[in-house]
């Protein structure tokens, strides 16, 4: 069973409430994902410190019932 966009983004919002999220859906199957995060909560943090927060916010669904995800994160300009 796939993840919706919208679950993807419920569960990230849960951890990082003040982000700013876009999701795409790639290939239009449910499972293919890019995502682009900006949130303040990155600040100060290395790329895959902030790629980490976002692998947690997603609860272990990740390479499970979401199979692929490409992140993009920064924070706020």
């Amino acid at each position: 069973m796939a993840m919706s966009a919208n679950e993807i983004e419920i569960l990230i919002r849960e951890s990082i409430p003040d982000a700013k999220i876009t999701i795409r859906d790639l290939a239009g199957d449910g499972e293919h994902y890019a995502a682009e995060i900006i949130s303040e909560n990155f600040r100060g943090k290395s790329r895959v410190q902030q790629h980490k927060m976002v692998y947690d916010a997603l609860k272990g669904n990740m390479g499970n019932v979401l199979h692929a995800l490409a992140l993009q994160t920064s924070v706020p300009k």
